[in-house]
């Protein structure tokens, strides 16, 4: 939506095909904007889906169809290959890392992996290291991966006291208290049981503190009972999912994002252009490291942690968040919608087709 936004819509036109199990699509504004969105079977009905989307390709006569899905993209790039598109993108949009956590996950992954490249004419990657993950070393120093960065409209998400003001109102957090936040869906990858254990360590050393959960996901009930009977319980926030998400940033101090590992962490990217004090697990890509705000941060080394925190703290202040230097504009919607609408371009005049 950040890219359908920003791009000349006079010249390029997007329909969204998605799940008919998605939730909070903006289907108004798309179809302000000249869009349509398409509701589909799930990806796990295979032969309905398949046999929908190829209705669907051949019917609008699509020149682009571009997949967002990482290793399952071979399922809709299957179908636009048999009806006749002629520009298929396959989009890396995470790492896929081996771990206990997500084994099953993963295995599948890694064979799908391997089929990546078979209907997908262009690849697109977030990161290098999302492209080398998906598409393999050799494709990525071939030059065969476009980066396409997870841009945002960076006016949106810098420092607003107004805001910082109006949020900690909404969830009654008092103006002085230290408030050390993190953004994303509430599951495992995203490691908020970790998060949660380093904010008990700075609490007990600070009861003004507070604890924002921005998002939602399987792993908030497990982390409420953790923190039933505890001193902080009343201090630790679950927003739940917010339309506002750039809003939140503002009333936090110290953001952390604990990842176990990142396709590249936009929200990381988002909470520098805020100006916040950021801690990150050191799995996260160093391309998303856009203000010199930010420490990488071995999960395993907690004391580290602990101490960063402790100093961040002691650091945080309003005046400072305004004034924060941007030294990357690699992020801003306004010059990646033009990188992607070129790339759009020379796809359809036949440039740059690496598979066919």
């Amino acid at each position: 939506m950040n890219y359908y936004r920003h791009i000349d819509r006079s010249k390029i036109q997007f329909d969204f095909l998605c799940d008919d199990d998605s939730t909070n699509i903006p289907y108004e504004e798309i179809e302000r904007l000249g869009g349509r969105v398409i509701l589909i079977p799930p990806y796990q009905k295979v032969f309905k889906y398949q046999k929908e989307l190829i209705k669907i390709f051949k019917e609008n006569k699509y020149k682009i169809v571009h997949s967002h899905i990482n290793t399952l993209s071979v399922f809709p790039l299957r179908a636009a290959k048999k009806a006749g598109v002629p520009v298929r993108i396959a989009h890396s949009h995470s790492v896929i890392i081996n771990n206990k956590i997500e084994w099953k996950r993963n295995i599948i992954k890694n064979f799908l992996k391997h089929f990546s490249k078979v209907y997908a004419t262009n690849y697109f990657a977030c990161s290098k290291e999302a492209g080398i993950s998906q598409f393999g070393l050799k494709t990525f120093t071939s030059g065969e991966i476009v980066i396409i960065n997870n841009a945002i409209d960076t006016k949106k998400f810098l420092f607003n006291e107004n805001l910082r003001k109006k949020i900690r109102v909404k969830y009654d957090i008092p103006t002085n208290a230290v408030v050390l936040g993190t953004v994303g869906r509430l599951v495992k990858t995203k490691n908020p049981m970790y998060t949660l254990k380093r904010f008990e360590k700075f609490y007990n050393a600070n009861d003004n503190s507070y604890l924002l959960f921005v998002g939602h996901g399987d792993m908030q009930q497990e982390i409420q009972e953790n923190i039933k009977g505890k001193p902080y319980e009343s201090h630790v926030i679950f927003t739940g999912q917010v339309e506002n998400v750039s809003d939140m940033y503002n009333a936090m101090d110290i953001f952390l994002f604990p990842s176990l590992y990142e396709g590249l962490g936009m929200a990381l990217v988002e909470a520098q252009y805020n100006g916040l004090l950021c801690i990150s697990s050191s799995a996260v890509p160093r391309m998303s490291k856009v203000t010199n705000n930010v420490s990488f941060i071995n999960l395993s080394s907690l004391e580290d942690w602990d101490t960063t925190i402790m100093m961040y703290s002691k650091r945080a202040s309003i005046s400072s968040r305004a004034s924060t230097k941007i030294y990357s504009k690699i992020f801003d919607i306004e010059l990646e919608a033009t990188n992607l609408e070129t790339n759009y371009k020379k796809f359809m005049k036949g440039e740059m087709i690496c598979n066919d």
